[in-house]
């Protein structure tokens, strides 16, 4: 990783990572699955690819077995993602892509732990300069704009953008309207 990272450096190459939010079974074909999140399986694919795996993270809804107890079980009283089902699990399709040390697990919308990560990555190398990070994922409106925001304020001077044909919203209308939250906050929508 370092060699291909330096030589990128050497030949003025930018530091890309690639956030993938919340790709998992339940999301897309299980309990809240649409037909938008399916449609955007491929793309998504398409786009880690695209990457150096090392450069790609994911995050994961993770709930436990009492999550109609919780606030947001209270508000949306639809079990999904519970830690060690098969809804929990990424996508078939996507799920060898990322590197297993590359997950972050979270309990809510947005991922303090992501944050703090890459700001540690951040810096931990000589510069934020040529760095960059994308996101993708679902849903637009609820986890991606969450963590999009949260790395904004993590990393104030780091572009970050979210590639809106790899996202779907709970609906497409929201999907919009957190696309427009995204381009308020000075995040650019590719």
């Amino acid at each position: 990783m370092e060699n291909n990272q330096n030589n990128n450096e050497k030949q003025g190459n930018s530091r890309r990572y690639l956030i993938v939010v919340d790709m998992q079974k339940d999301f897309i074909d299980g309990s809240l699955g649409t037909e938008e999140a399916q449609g955007i399986v491929e793309k998504v694919k398409e786009k880690i690819l695209s990457y150096p795996k090392e450069m790609v993270y994911a995050t994961m809804d993770t709930h436990g077995e009492d999550y109609l107890s919780t606030q947001e079980g209270k508000m949306l009283s639809v079990p999904h993602c519970i830690k060690g089902t098969e809804g929990w699990g990424l996508h078939p399709a996507l799920k060898e892509l990322i590197l297993p040390d590359h997950f972050f697990e979270k309990g809510s919308f947005g991922s303090l732990q992501l944050a703090e990560s890459m700001r540690e990555l951040f810096r931990q190398q000589d510069s934020m300069e040529r760095a960059s990070i994308e996101l993708v994922g679902l849903c637009t409106d609820i986890c991606v704009v969450s963590n999009a925001l949260l790395l904004k304020a993590f990393l104030p001077e780091v572009p970050i953008s979210v590639d809106s044909s790899c996202c779907a919203g709970v609906t497409k209308e929201k999907h919009l309207a957190a696309l427009e939250t995204l381009r308020s906050c000075q995040i650019e929508v590719l």
